[in-house]
């Protein structure tokens, strides 16, 4: 395969990922974007805003849809 097949597999790949998650309610989509064992369900790992108290969601949300700070 070349290097833009494997990227084209790669972005239908998030496409669907997005496509699946899309279908959820807002209680379910938070649950499945958890990072859990895939054995026993167990959450693995906290948050983004859990991990690091200076973390400020509003700004990286900002800076996700490129506004300036």
């Amino acid at each position: 395969m070349t290097d833009r097949e494997y990227l084209w597999c790669v972005l239908n790949l998030m496409l669907d990922d997005q496509e699946e998650l899309d279908r959820l309610c807002p209680a379910c989509r938070a649950r499945a974007e958890e990072e859990r064992c895939p054995v026993c369900g167990a959450r693995t790992a906290e948050s983004a805003e859990d991990r690091n108290l200076n973390f400020d969601p509003e700004r990286f949300r900002r800076l996700k849809r490129g506004e300036r700070a």
